[in-house]
């Protein structure tokens, strides 16, 4: 009777964990699930299962997300700029976003004949975005585009919160029945059962907490994709790069051989394709004119 009522209890605990349900987005950052051996231990050692209630990362610890924020806004900005030297336009911009305690993700830069372009990407703090976006304007001649835009996901938090509570419930609840199972029954397949539905519980309460933080720390820091262009009208009028006359030469030779290419090819194009079938077009006008003018000679001789 006792084995029946346990399992009737195991039942009801599967279908709270199903209530429960899967998180909105499939985000796997968890690093690594906990070994058996180590939550025998603890539920052994520590019936009230206190360390696995502590709240969620970046949430309840105000990590990654202001205490005060009413909302949980992921903020991105885009700058299109024209500058005098982009080189030490590069170096300014990292400048300013090590100031305002942000870093760079990526940088990458290009040669384009005589004139260097690059494309930046930085993270700062959203409380610094506004002003990161100013102070970056301010190293640019002329700012060609500028954007922003927010992505809102405090319902999707606040949504993962409540999965997340409700998950750890169910956590203790299964912890606590795999401590009176060892107690009163001992039997291995009762064991085995609860600790399956533990595991599971385990797992998606991982990938919630993985998706929390992710979103905690995209909402802290914000995102500004710059690129930088080299302003014609700042450039000097003189190269700084040596000339070689024998890259000229090659060059000039290069294009003679490609120029003589071309002209070879439109002949055989010419004499094998066009020159047939001007032939064959020409050729009963020719005979037509021909007869017609035989036609008037017979005709003035009689």
């Amino acid at each position: 009777m006792k084995t029946k009522y346990l399992l009737i209890f195991l039942a009801l605990l599967v279908v709270l964990a199903g209530c429960a349900g899967a998180p909105r987005t499939a985000s796997q950052s968890a690093d690594a699930r906990p070994e058996y051996a180590v939550v025998e231990r603890e539920v052994v050692a520590q019936p009230a299962m206190a360390p696995m209630a502590t709240p969620a990362p970046g949430y309840a610890t105000g990590e990654g997300v202001a205490a005060d924020a009413d909302r949980m806004i992921i903020r991105t900005g885009s700058l299109a700029l024209l500058v005098g030297d982009t080189n030490k336009a590069m170096e300014s911009v990292g400048g300013i976003v090590a100031e305002l305690q942000g870093y760079i993700v990526s940088s990458n830069s290009w040669r384009n004949n005589e004139y260097v372009s690059a494309n930046m990407s930085v993270r700062v703090p959203a409380a610094s975005f506004d002003a990161a976006m100013e102070r970056i304007k301010a190293v640019a001649n002329v700012v060609k585009n500028t954007s922003t835009s927010g992505d809102d996901v405090t319902e999707e938090y606040a949504d993962l919160d409540a999965q997340l509570r409700t998950l750890k419930a169910t956590e203790n609840e299964l912890l606590e029945l795999l401590t009176q199972v060892r107690e009163r029954t001992g039997k291995a397949e009762d064991i085995l059962a609860v600790y399956r539905e533990l595991t599971n519980i385990r797992s998606q309460i991982e990938r919630i907490e993985g998706r929390m933080q992710y979103l905690g720390r995209m909402t802290a820091m914000a995102t500004i994709n710059i690129s930088l262009e080299p302003d014609i009208v700042d450039q000097p009028l003189t190269s700084d790069s040596k000339w070689r006359p024998q890259a000229t030469i090659a060059s000039a030779l290069k294009r003679l051989v490609e120029t003589l290419q071309f002209l070879g090819g439109a002949l055989i194009w010419i004499l094998l394709y066009v020159a047939p079938i001007l032939i064959l077009i020409l050729l009963p006008l020719v005979a037509l004119v021909w007869l017609i003018n035989r036609l008037r000679r017979n005709k003035k001789q009689a």
